[in-house]
């Protein structure tokens, strides 16, 4: 007899898996070895949860539904050691979860958040191992997108100065109840260790990459003018006349570094 007893909330982006195949697929790609310490963003109804905790033993998760929360404290009884976080996962400190150890993050993120959510990941990133989540396809795809490509944008700069990002295989909407109206993929991501990433200044890199995708029609030296000069550009070994799709990844932080370097009057909010 099952636990669950709510439907889906559509508000919340509740889509839940439940072909096997898939959470197997998953669970495989987190291969969990003892002394990990898992952490699981929106459990939902445990299809990835309980696999995860019968072959892990313990398992913390953060679930914003408290109409979930006692039907996987009841369901994961006798699995394994589940702690379950109810709160919202935007004002969770990664960093305080972790304690003195480094966390491992899994999750079938919430689709109309599930950038927001990346976002504030990569703040904790110091204290994370790996992720491991599912999104919509679409979203995996700009994750990964290299220069160049019309996907490419503020969110594959920002994951990938910080990340090595690898999208394992599809989902297709049938795995889900209710089927969503998109196709879903699952990644991985590794973050760098800090003295590989080399920004200096991270707040001047996100303003930096926000304001230069902010239009992306615009060149380099019109759409970053606010931050610094054409002149400032150029000294970096780039050129202005450039939009933001075209640099890769290491020049944004080529650029941020080198007016991290040479400051100007420009305030960071």
């Amino acid at each position: 007899m099952s636990h669950f007893k709510e439907p889906p909330k559509k508000q919340l982006g509740q889509h839940f898996l439940h072909d096997r195949n898939v959470i197997e697929r998953i669970v495989f790609a987190v291969n969990p070895k003892p002394g990990d310490v898992l952490v699981e963003i929106g459990p939902g109804q445990g299809a990835i949860t309980f696999p995860l905790l019968k072959k892990h033993g313990a398992l913390t998760v953060i679930e914003f539904d408290r109409d979930l929360i006692t039907p996987l404290s009841e369901a994961a009884h006798g699995l394994g050691d589940l702690t379950i976080v109810h709160k919202d996962v935007l004002k969770v400190d990664f960093g305080k979860l972790a304690g003195d150890s480094r966390i491992r993050l899994v999750g079938n993120l919430p689709y109309n958040i599930s950038t927001p959510i990346l976002f504030h990941v990569l703040e904790h990133a110091e204290g994370i191992v790996d992720m491991h989540f599912m999104l919509q396809k679409e979203v995996v795809e700009r994750m990964a997108a290299a220069p160049g490509s019309k996907v490419y944008g503020r969110l594959s700069v920002m994951l990938q100065a910080i990340c090595e990002v690898v999208p394992l295989f599809d989902v297709a909407p049938a795995a889900f109840r209710p089927p969503p109206k998109v196709d879903s993929a699952v990644v991985r991501l590794l973050p760098r260790p800090a003295d590989q990433i080399g920004i200096a200044d991270p707040a001047l890199f996100e303003r930096l990459v926000r304001d230069a995708f902010g239009q992306r029609r615009k060149t380099l030296r019109n759409a970053v003018q606010a931050i610094c000069s054409a002149d400032q550009i150029s000294a970096a070994g780039i050129r202005p006349e450039l939009r933001a799709e075209q640099l890769a990844v290491s020049e944004f932080i080529k650029l941020s570094n080198y007016l991290s370097a040479n400051p100007t009057a420009i305030d960071i909010p």
